[in-house]
């Protein structure tokens, strides 16, 4: 499709590696019935691969300037629908009672290079989204990958990585260097699959109570649970559940979260 200028306000950097895109396509693995989902098709070069599969594929693209490219590069595609719209206000839900497959679709899978600048709101928008979605693979910068995939103990664990294990099996598959995109940036890239839970491993809870619990931990990092939690949680609370409140929120398990939330819902 016609070249386009990456626009640093969207936070642009187009992936132009073939055997990256191999890669990805690989590892999503578009089945012909699939409704795949791809958020920021930049300029095709994924969407290629994914909509040559047969798969319904519903591209959102904010930048006006890359729509009439993807329109013209895409369209031959009955398949291919593409969406002028801002992924973090789309309304995904809409997409399964739309009838483009002749019946309603079960869950969608969603595939995207994720701009930088959203790419945080935008998994936390996702997420509330997990009933309806099969899996999720993102091209992420590395830091938010490892983020993602985090365990307690280390400066990476914190809300991000807490509510997507909560939801989602996160697997950190691979990651990506800056060459295979252009302009190439300044960070080291991955990809990661997210696939929400179907039978969950964990206990029962809340969802918000347990958004607002976590928000709370890690307020300030530094501080214990017993100052960031304060007017939230008693210690007497905390030691019912045997965690020490002198800890610091790092130091807990994504089941001594819930352990914490499901006490304060109850």
């Amino acid at each position: 499709m016609r070249a386009a200028r990456p626009r640093k306000r969207f936070g642009q950097n187009f992936l132009e590696d073939g055997a990256i895109v191999s890669r990805i396509e690989s590892a999503v693995a578009p089945r012909t019935d699939d409704r795949v989902v791809e958020i920021g098709p930049g300029r095709g070069a994924l969407t290629e691969a994914l909509v040559s599969s047969g798969c319904y594929l519903d591209a959102i693209e904010l930048d006006r300037d890359l729509t009439a490219g993807l329109l013209a590069a895409f369209s031959i595609y009955p398949r291919f629908k593409l969406h002028s719209a801002d992924a973090l206000e789309f309304d995904y839900a809409a997409l399964l009672n739309d009838g483009r497959n002749g019946e309603r679709d079960e869950r969608l899978r969603v595939v995207g290079n994720l701009p930088y600048n959203i790419s945080t709101p935008l998994i936390f928008r996702l997420l509330e989204n997990t009933a309806i979605i099969e899996d999720m693979h993102f091209m992420l910068q590395l830091e938010v990958v490892k983020r993602l995939a985090a365990q307690p103990g280390g400066g990476d664990w914190g809300r991000l990585g807490i509510m997507a294990q909560y939801h989602c099996y996160v697997e950190h598959l691979f990651d990506v260097p800056p060459s295979a995109f252009n302009p190439p940036p300044k960070v080291q890239s991955a990809i990661v699959r997210l696939t929400p839970w179907r039978h969950s491993p964990y206990p029962a809870v809340d969802v918000e109570t347990l958004r607002s619990t976590v928000q709370a931990a890690f307020a300030q990092r530094r501080k214990t649970l017993r100052n960031n939690l304060k007017g939230i949680a008693t210690d007497a609370q905390l030691k019912d559940l045997d965690i020490d409140p002198g800890a610091r929120a790092e130091t807990l398990q994504l089941t001594d979260f819930i352990a914490i939330a499901n006490q304060l819902h109850d």
